[in-house]
């Protein structure tokens, strides 16, 4: 069946019917154009650009649903996300008249059982954490994913993090055959020496996409205490699902503590909670039993919760990219969204970097409970500095003699623009 411009199986396009799909993503678009060249690929596409269907859905298109062994194994660096994309992938699947078995390892199931169920059968596609699949795979041998088709590391920059790399190794020997694709919003420099370890002969996706449905709004704190602000601007907005983020679970703790003490309606959520609270919070999140979500940065990496209108970073993250994926929680798939991030003085070099990110905020404090334009933020971009007269410095270096000879004057103008051009050709070395 032709949808968009490509042939797929009757029953994925029915799936993307169901969800509404009137045509693919830009990033869809260029990893299926892609798929032949018999490249692996890495593509960098914005939170919220469609990256999970652009690599389920030619997992699905290329399965064999009659051939009951590994075909795909796809990573995720937590177990919500490793959970979302099992879902997503259910979904599908769900519309196929033929069965097809697709599992999600991702820990805090019954380890035993899962050993003893794959001595005998296989999933089809895997969906799961690095460390649960190594372990399965590498120290029990019991997942046999060397005849898998497709190897998918999603949110690839945190998968390549120092803590992963021994599993990665162990999961990245065994499939020799597979096609690589790595997928994410942003990638550090500093992983991709270590990408090239395990992926060659590449396609590079970058896509470059306008951010001009999410709106980014910078509140200075001016000394005031960050609750009172925060309260301040929560009085200001009426939004259908806020996520509030911390940098520390104790932050988050308190915080929620705070706004449900004030009567607001508040869930949180961090990295000591167990798989099931957080399923939970996630489900209660998606029912919009909860206003607001107070989290640290667990809750920003791919995690797809419904209907986010509002971001506050009640907290600046200490790493300019996790600003990025915070942001991404918002303004999801063309839908319009809000960031609102506090700061204080000793924060100016940290926006000033995130300025050059193309991030174009704009700036508002809060007065008479309501947000106006602030004036007062003095970035790099907006200072005006006088134009440097490098001519009339040099000349400080050139006296004027007491007596002079002819051509002096002929002289010393070559002498002061010779100087000058210099003294200009310092201050550039120095600006970069």
């Amino acid at each position: 069946m032709l949808f968009d411009g490509y042939e797929l199986k009757d029953y994925i396009v029915k799936a993307l019917k169901d969800l509404k799909f009137e045509s693919f993503t830009t990033v869809q678009h260029e990893v299926f154009d892609n798929l032949n060249n018999n490249k692996n690929i890495i593509a960098k596409s914005k939170t919220g650009s469609g990256k999970t269907h652009s690599f389920l859905v030619p997992i699905f298109n290329d399965l064999d649903e009659d051939d009951y062994k590994v075909q795909a194994l796809i990573v995720a660096p937590t177990k919500e996300l490793s959970l979302q994309i099992y879902k997503m992938a259910q979904h599908i699947a769900s519309f196929s008249d033929k069965r097809i078995v697709i599992k999600n390892y991702s820990g805090g199931t019954d380890r035993q059982k899962e050993i003893e169920k794959l001595s005998t059968t296989s999933p089809q596609i895997v969906i799961g954490t690095l460390g649960k699949i190594k372990d399965l795979a590498i120290k029990e041998n019991v997942l046999k994913i060397y005849t898998a088709k497709y190897f998918i590391c999603d949110e690839a920059d945190m998968t390549f993090d120092e803590t992963n790399i021994d599993d990665l190794d162990g999961i990245a020997t065994v499939l020799n055959n597979a096609k690589f694709m790595f997928f994410s919003a942003t990638f550090a420099e500093k992983i991709l020496p270590t990408m090239k370890k395990y992926i060659t002969n590449v396609e590079f996706i970058d896509i470059k996409e306008a951010q001009n449905q999410i709106k980014h709004i910078w509140i200075p704190l001016k000394y005031k205490d960050r609750y009172e602000v925060l309260k301040d601007l929560l009085n200001t907005m009426q939004p259908y699902l806020c996520m509030i983020f911390c940098n520390k679970k104790e932050n988050v703790i308190e915080l929620a503590s705070k706004l449900s003490n004030d009567g607001y309606f508040v869930g949180m959520m961090h990295g000591d909670l167990s798989q099931r609270e957080r399923k939970r919070i996630l489900k209660e999140c998606n029912e919009l039993k909860y206003q607001f979500l107070v989290c640290t940065d667990i809750a920003a990496r791919g995690i797809d919760i419904k209907g986010v209108s509002h971001i506050i970073n009640y907290e600046l993250p200490r790493d300019f990219e996790f600003y990025l994926h915070r942001s991404g929680r918002t303004g999801r798939m063309f839908n319009d969204g809000i960031v609102y991030s506090f700061y204080e003085e000793l924060d100016n070099q940290y926006l000033d970097n995130l300025n050059k990110k193309d991030i174009k905020p704009e700036y508002f404090e809060i007065k008479n409970k309501e947000l106006v334009h602030y004036k007062g933020r003095n970035t790099r971009e907006n200072r005006v500095k006088p134009k440097t007269n490098y001519e009339l410095e040099a000349k400080k270096f050139v006296p004027k003699a007491t007596k002079v000879k002819p051509g002096y004057k002929k002289k010393r103008e070559e002498q002061i623009k010779k100087i000058a051009e210099s003294l200009k050709k310092k201050d550039k070395r120095r600006k970069k």
